[in-house]
């Protein structure tokens, strides 16, 4: 599932498309921004998965492109495709839901063909490969072991494999090591994910809220902040930096679930990665001491917002 860190991410950069804009924009619009996020996650993992598959099914391919040529050698018409009647793989390919994403996100069209192959051509040479096929007996661990092997030794430590990730999704960065996350657990039992639903009832709900609050409370949240910058010009502070802090008096003030330390530390981590290289410290200053002041001025009754 989508992690609340992630969904931090994914408010923190709503809130900067928003801010980017020269019009006001609508809180539904904002939500549609921020549900385009979301979903760039669900693409992300849905296709790690085709590719996936892609990869193991290709020793069928390769099968028949071997034997259709002119003069086929006795090798080319012994190349072993037990790895394209895996039973692992099978089940993913079998799962309904999946077969429903992919008939939405055509991930095909994405996919670098000559990648496969290559991947694949790696795979006939490794010792893993020769291992898994030199028996004819399928058992559940090694149909298994291959398939992760595939995953992690031959795509994601793959150079080439990530750069086409990375040009063609702009969110691997943010959501790349939370889908591997899921796409393991799905290895491990498909069939058991809802992929129109990653992000369970409460994650959405505090996302829409947290996203909600900042747009709408934004004036106020700036004010509580600007007292606590002293030397600083709220004009020539990181516009990260301030969305981060007023995301975090947000919850300070309306998200009684969240206590202040999660929070705090949450904002720190996140300017660290996305921000400038002192701004886990400056970020990490300022929250605390709005923690300690509203605290001292009773006001940390984390009433939740209510739009009125």
């Amino acid at each position: 599932m989508i992690s609340r860190r992630n969904i931090r991410v994914k408010v923190m950069q709503t809130i900067y498309t928003v801010s980017t804009l020269e019009m006001d924009i609508k809180n539904s619009e904002a939500q549609k921004i921020l549900q385009k996020h979301i979903d760039e996650s669900r693409s992300l993992f849905v296709y790690l998965i085709y590719f996936l598959t892609e990869v193991i099914r290709y020793a069928e391919k390769d099968a028949h492109q071997k034997a259709s040529k002119h003069l086929p050698t006795a090798e080319d018409l012994s190349i072993n495709t037990k790895i394209a009647g895996n039973e692992l793989l099978w089940k993913i390919l079998e799962d309904p839901a999946l077969k429903e994403q992919f008939a939405s996100d055509k991930p095909e069209l994405s996919t670098d063909k000559e990648l496969i192959k290559k991947v694949y051509l790696k795979l006939k040479e490794t010792s893993e490969y020769k291992t898994y096929i030199s028996s004819s007996a399928r058992e559940k661990k090694e149909e298994g072991k291959i398939i992760e092997f595939i995953l992690n030794d031959l795509m994601l430590a793959n150079e080439l494999f990530v750069s086409h990730i990375e040009e063609n999704f702009s969110n691997w960065d943010d959501d790349g090591e939370m889908v591997i996350q899921l796409l393991a657990g799905y290895l491990q039992k498909p069939g058991s994910i809802n992929f129109n639903q990653l992000m369970s009832k409460d994650k959405v709900d505090f996302a829409k809220s947290l996203l909600e609050t900042v747009l709408d409370k934004n004036d106020m949240l700036q004010e509580i902040i600007k007292p606590k910058l002293k030397n600083w010009d709220p004009e020539r502070i990181a516009v990260l930096d301030m969305i981060m802090m007023k995301m975090g008096v947000s919850e300070f003030l309306f998200f009684e679930t969240i206590p202040p330390k999660v929070t705090i530390n949450e904002y720190i981590d996140l300017a660290k990665d996305y921000s400038t290289q002192q701004s886990g410290q400056f970020v990490n200053g300022i929250l605390d001491n709005i923690h300690k002041e509203l605290v001292l001025q009773g006001k940390m009754q984390k009433v939740e917002y209510k739009k009125g």
